[in-house]
């Protein structure tokens, strides 16, 4: 069973790169072999697990533009036990360079294509932007997961995040999917995040985890320390939360499997 996810959502803020790090290290705790490909020249998932961006020699920049192969570029988290692709502030500069290269869409898709086989899942944190690299995650990916926090501002971002992955599906990768809704920064006490929770259960019906992340210290402490939040603390909340929502897309993944093997 081998997955690519993409973390998408063009709305900043949203926990995007806290749900990549932190899902990645939940999915290593059940004995998964994970990538971490960091997409956003911010570089915050790179050193959200343990790997200084400043001192990169190779990264996924020169990946896309032709430099060296993944394999190459491919680092190991200390901190997470998963594998890295890092990113860097070069990687600002790959957007310009892909729009004169060949299949500049699926950039991305062909050079993880040795390593992908070596992975049960493979994540990818995409910057808060509908851009060519986020266009080149979700060429790559077998679905999406969206981290969203339950206000109305998100919802409207969400419907044109819908819109793109619909497009892409028709377009470039027809295997493309939402494979879920997360809810980030989840305050049960607010009648605001009940409502506009409810709005999306009725939406996206199983398509939304069942898994909440609430609004945790720990989470937000724990990438200034280079680690995941279930290395900086297992017992917080926030850690606890990423494991649960770890094994509700194993479960989802296992269901989907056996129901193609009956069929």
């Amino acid at each position: 069973m081998n997955k690519v996810y993409a973390i998408a959502n063009q709305k900043g803020g949203v926990g995007k790169t806290t749900t990549c790090v932190n899902l990645a290290a939940s999915l290593v705790a059940t004995k998964k072999r994970v990538l971490l490909i960091d997409l956003d020249p911010q570089g915050n998932a790179t050193m959200g697990s343990g790997i200084d961006k400043a001192e990169l020699e190779l990264s996924i920049y020169d990946v896309l533009v032709g430099n060296c192969t993944s394999q190459e570029a491919i680092t190991a988290s200390p901190s997470g036990k998963y594998d890295v692709l890092p990113a860097n502030g070069d990687l600002t500069a790959a957007e310009v360079e892909m729009l004169s290269l060949d299949h500049k869409e699926r950039r991305l898709h062909d050079a993880i294509e040795s390593v992908r086989g070596s992975y049960d899942y493979v994540v990818i944190d995409c910057p808060p932007s509908l851009n060519m690299l986020t266009l080149n995650a979700l060429a790559t990916c077998d679905g999406v997961i969206i981290p969203m926090q339950c206000e109305y501002y998100a919802l409207e971002g969400l419907s044109a995040l819908i819109n793109t992955i619909n497009q892409i599906q028709q377009v470039l990768n027809p295997r493309l999917k939402i494979e879920g809704i997360l809810r980030t920064m989840y305050d049960p006490r607010s009648s605001l995040t009940v409502d506009v929770s409810n709005q999306l259960s009725d939406y996206f019906g199983d398509k939304l985890y069942r898994t909440c992340v609430p609004r945790n210290v720990r989470l937000a402490e724990a990438p200034s320390f280079g680690q995941p939040a279930l290395v900086y603390d297992r017992q917080s909340k926030g850690a606890i939360a990423y494991l649960a929502l770890a094994g509700e897309l194993i479960r989802r993944n296992e269901a989907e499997a056996k129901q193609a093997a009956e069929a």
